[in-house]
């Protein structure tokens, strides 16, 4: 049973007849526990996670290409088993590799399009592993909030400006930087001007060159 509560007012309780109701204790173990078969049998890497799941394989040969077609329609009949549906719309293949043969795939009756670009757990990935629309996506995050900053605080005072930075302005330049750490000048050099312009802002630090500024 289930309710829901608006400030203090309570709506009358309803039977949970599927599913699991948003927000509860146990829900993300219920759900767990409803997901965990779904590997069985899989040949292939297959990640699990709330929102989506990924299956990836090594494919250079028409037999690594059916090993990963199998898992795909197994996924398939598990969904179907348990009266699921991919959002097909949101299914796509990222072809990594200079030289990947970019074979098609398909789920159930529907053949998967290819995607030259692809948002993992918030990280944008390429099919050439360059991390460069990262990059671009981060800074242009970063600068937005530094913008916020910059029109919204009016105290240039260092003890204002670096907590503003590190606590809600950084994390943009430096989520997954372990795995999205940039591979060309550019992208480095793109990261760079923002935090240039961030210590710009603090007063008496303006005319410094960026080194002492750091500092």
């Amino acid at each position: 049973m289930q309710t829901v509560v608006v400030n203090s007012s309570f709506s009358s309780w309803q039977p949970v007849k599927s599913g699991v109701p948003q927000g509860s204790i146990p829900g993300p173990m219920l759900f767990n526990i409803f997901i965990s078969d779904w590997d069985n049998g899989v040949k292939c890497t297959l990640a699990k996670f709330t929102a989506g799941t990924k299956l990836s394989g090594q494919v250079g040969t028409w037999d690594c290409r059916d090993t990963l077609q199998e898992d795909l329609d197994r996924q398939e009949e598990c969904a179907k088993k348990n009266l699921m549906k991919f959002i097909m719309d949101k299914c796509k293949v990222l072809h990594l590799g200079k030289h990947n043969p970019g074979l098609q795939h398909s789920l159930g009756l529907t053949w998967l399009g290819n995607n030259s670009l692809e948002r993992d757990l918030g990280v944008l990935v390429d099919s050439k592993l360059t991390m460069s629309q990262q990059s671009a996506a981060a800074t242009k995050k970063a600068n937005r909030m530094l913008g916020c900053i910059n029109r919204d605080i009016t105290s240039r005072n260092k003890r204002v400006i670096i907590p503003l930075y590190s606590a809600p302005f950084r994390p943009y330049l430096e989520y997954c930087i372990q795995f999205s750490s940039p591979l060309y000048k550019e992208d480095v050099g793109r990261l760079a001007r923002v935090q240039r312009r961030a210590t710009k802002m603090i007063k008496g630090l303006g005319s410094l060159p960026y080194d002492e500024r750091l500092r």
